[in-house]
């Protein structure tokens, strides 16, 4: 079993999330070696969930930014490979809609979950655009 809970980016251990990311795949499209900008990352999402077994190991997180009015994005939902398919994923996101109920969750899939979201009610959005940062 596991536990979903909030809690604040900055006080999670760096480590610990970027090992996450690399049981889940989402360190291939995440700057995770580059400690300093990983630990902005999680320090700058105001909405942060993460999934725990009972012996509290980390198993799952899903990083948001919201106003917590109109739009939650949802920058990153990482599930340990293991964990995958059992449910981790769709409670972090209930998780992160309860936060901010009236709000719209929007996300960029990536490449292998495409067709993850739609089994969970997602709708798909073909006018998302993105422009890389300056120097990334």
């Amino acid at each position: 079993m596991w536990k979903c809970e909030h809690v604040v980016g900055a006080g999670l251990d760096v480590e610990e999330v970027a090992g996450l990311y690399r049981a889940s795949t989402l360190a291939e499209r995440r700057p995770v070696d580059d400690v300093e900008r990983f630990a902005r990352m999680l320090a700058g999402a105001n909405l942060v969930v993460t999934a725990r077994t009972d012996d509290g190991r980390l198993i799952g997180i899903a990083r948001s930014m919201t106003d917590g009015s109109y739009v939650t994005y949802l920058s990153d939902l990482a599930v340990d490979a293991e964990f995958q398919g059992r449910g981790v994923g769709r409670d972090l996101i209930r998780v992160t809609r309860e936060a901010a109920p009236q709000a719209k969750l929007i996300l960029l899939s990536a490449p292998g979950a495409v067709d993850y979201y739609p089994h969970i009610g997602f709708t798909h959005h073909d006018s998302a655009w993105t422009l890389p940062g300056l120097g990334a």
